[in-house]
């Protein structure tokens, strides 16, 4: 191969100022930029060394031991403190009083309350109020003698089975009341004089009712 043609095969050498642009075109690359590291990583980086000079034993002093003590009574200070603002909470709800949800309501009045209102529904001639009210008093107030515990979403159905457990006398009752609370609360036929009075005297044989005492074997 001649000269000439060995010249034109091989790239020319640049000179000092080629190649300072083609190092600084070079760096601009992306590439480059996406490969250092982030104020995400140099934070990391940092903590790093921080703990690392924290927990390293000096030749000239005996402090590292020491330095970890500290740090373990932090972290420990840290979960204990984590403990506390996540469990505070739960122990507030695991303190609250019964769920007030009445059959798919939710309704914190007490028993008293509710037969207040419904006393006053009655009064002005709502009878869907007063009766709706009446059977919530009557729910209400076993609940509140602990003889029944509805959960949440509990139908009156179930209600008046459990309530009729602990109060068979009743059982007949609890079954046509409950049958009149469905037909005024969801069927939406017009309530009574005569329904209302019927719910209304459930609620009061319920209030003199002794439980029966649960059979042992």
């Amino acid at each position: 191969m001649t000269l000439p043609t060995l010249a034109t095969a091989l790239p020319l050498l640049p000179d000092p100022d080629q190649a300072r642009e083609w190092a600084e075109r070079e760096l601009a690359d992306p590439a480059y930029e996406a490969a250092e590291p982030t104020i995400i990583d140099r934070i990391a980086q940092a903590v790093g060394r921080f703990l690392g000079d924290l927990l390293r034993v000096p030749d000239t002093a005996g402090w590292g031991p020491s330095a970890l003590i500290v740090l373990a009574i932090v972290v420990a200070a840290l979960i204990v403190v984590g403990l506390l603002i996540w469990g505070r909470p739960r122990l507030a709800r695991r303190a609250a009083p019964a769920a007030h949800a009445l059959f798919d309501d939710d309704d914190a009045r007490s028993a008293d309350e509710l037969r207040a209102d419904a006393a006053r529904a009655a009064a002005r001639a709502d009878w869907d109020e007063a009766i709706v009210l009446r059977f919530r008093a009557v729910a209400r107030g076993l609940t509140e003698r602990g003889l029944v515990d509805p959960p949440p979403g509990a139908t009156v159905r179930a209600f008046c089975r459990d309530a009729a457990a602990s109060l068979p006398p009743l059982a007949l009752s609890l079954e046509a009341a409950a049958e009149i609370f469905d037909d005024v609360r969801y069927l939406r036929r017009p309530g009574t004089a005569e329904h209302y009075r019927s719910v209304a005297d459930l609620d009061d044989q319920a209030v003199r009712t002794r439980p029966t005492p649960a059979v042992t074997a």
